[in-house]
């Protein structure tokens, strides 16, 4: 059994310079491409559950979906609550067999998103699992604009809340498809100078693999979240299966076409956060 929690697998990359890629998953064809990626690179995921995926399928089931394919695995794998709301909703991750809880108070005023945050990870640590907070709101792709993560916040929060791992808006944004943008690192920079704890880049596909690459190599960013360029993949495969033969009509025979291209999408992903 290889099941992980968020620490466990985000400690040793701080301390010899690679990053985890944290793949959010909408499926059960997603979720076995992306631990057939780990396993052909190597290295450990962390399979996450956003409010998209848990629109469409239940936590206590996508708990038991995680946890069968950890077992299975010969790497690593996280079961990872992605933008938990409320207290309510990390609990019934937690008590769905999730080793780590990611809740998102950036929205709320500092103090709040503080206390609230610090509950949750007082939760998870006495559960023996991880938690993962949110300083700094992460904007959306033609939607909600960010507000960028102020460091002297930042210390404030990672020393009040004792969570494992510290998700910064530094011009990362939620959704975006291209990779025009980038980081700033002078932002990142100053936000480590005062944390000790693991770094995360959420809305990772917008970021060049490039910097990508530098920054896990570089900085206390351990972790990008991807999602957008791995459902464009699996949206390409499945069009391409679809338009293939318009005469089959069976979702299980069809969906089978998606897995090698997402396999592949995801080992690019892996392969640019990887150890030197």
């Amino acid at each position: 059994m290889t099941l992980a929690t968020l620490s466990d697998v985000l400690r040793p990359a701080l301390k010899n310079g690679y990053a985890v890629a944290g793949l959010v998953t909408s499926g059960w064809e997603d979720m076995c491409a992306y631990v057939a990626a780990a396993e052909a690179e190597d290295v450990p995921i962390i399979l996450q559950a956003g409010p998209g995926c848990r629109d469409n399928t239940p936590l206590p089931i996508l708990g038991k979906m995680f946890r069968y394919l950890a077992e299975a695995a010969s790497v690593p794998i996280v079961a990872h609550l992605d933008h938990g709301y409320t207290f309510q909703e990390c609990k019934e991750a937690l008590d769905s067999g999730f080793t780590s809880l990611m809740f998102d108070g950036s929205r709320k005023p500092l103090q709040q998103n503080i206390d609230e945050t610090a509950t949750i990870a007082e939760m998870a640590h006495a559960a023996g699992i991880s938690c993962e907070g949110e300083i700094g709101f992460v904007g959306y792709s033609g939607g909600e604009n960010s507000a960028g993560t102020d460091p002297d916040e930042a210390m404030q929060f990672a020393r009040d809340t004792g969570v494992d791992a510290l998700a910064i808006s530094v011009g990362n944004v939620h959704l975006q498809e291209d990779k025009e943008g980038g980081l700033d690192e002078a932002r990142i920079c100053a936000i480590e100078a005062v944390t000790k704890v693991p770094l995360v880049i959420h809305g990772g596909s917008g970021v060049p693999l490039a910097q990508r690459t530098a920054l896990a190599r570089g900085s206390k960013v351990c972790k990008f979240n991807i999602g957008t360029e791995l459902r464009m993949a699996f949206g390409r495969a499945l069009r391409e299966s679809v338009n293939r033969d318009p005469t089959r009509f069976d979702r299980v025979s069809i969906l089978k076409d998606t897995h090698d291209p997402v396999v592949a999408a995801t080992r690019r992903v892996l392969n640019a956060l990887k150890e030197k």
